[in-house]
């Protein structure tokens, strides 16, 4: 499924504090996400409002996927009140097992929110075994 351990992560925290994005109560982070497990799929959603589709960018090399985004920056000439939403390009790291197919990512954006579906690998599926009685005869299969 999700590796826990995410060596990117501590370098994201790093840089989202030097750059005044750390996430807490009060200023969420960037790209807050939730995944769980439907069936054979992993479901991973991340909310993006103000992200434009068209903007957003997902790679996949061997199994760590990146997504990125960007958020418009405002006009310069505009009187901010409250500049609480990040702008910008930012970008997020996951991890993946080794038991999730990369090949057949799905994603879909909608009202915000990138939505992925990660479908499980055949190998890491359950299956059954046939287990054959001690005392049956073996035959040679000829070509």
């Amino acid at each position: 499924m999700l590796m826990r351990t995410d060596p990117f992560r501590e370098l994201d925290r790093l840089s989202q504090q030097v750059f005044g994005a750390t996430g807490t109560m009060a200023r969420p982070s960037v790209m807050p996400m939730d995944a769980w497990r439907e069936g054979d799929t992993v479901v991973i959603e991340f909310d993006l409002p103000g992200v434009q589709a068209d903007s957003i960018d997902l790679d996949v090399e061997r199994n760590v996927i990146t997504v990125r985004a960007e958020r418009p920056v405002t006009d310069p000439d505009r009187e901010m009140l409250a500049a609480e939403r990040t702008r910008g390009m930012f970008s997020r790291q996951l991890v993946l097992g080794d038991n999730l197919d990369t090949q057949r990512i799905e994603a879909s954006y909608d009202a915000g929110v990138l939505t992925m579906r990660i479908p499980v690998a055949e190998q890491a599926k359950p299956r059954k075994i046939e287990v054959t009685r001690g005392s049956q005869e073996r035959q040679a299969i000829s070509a």
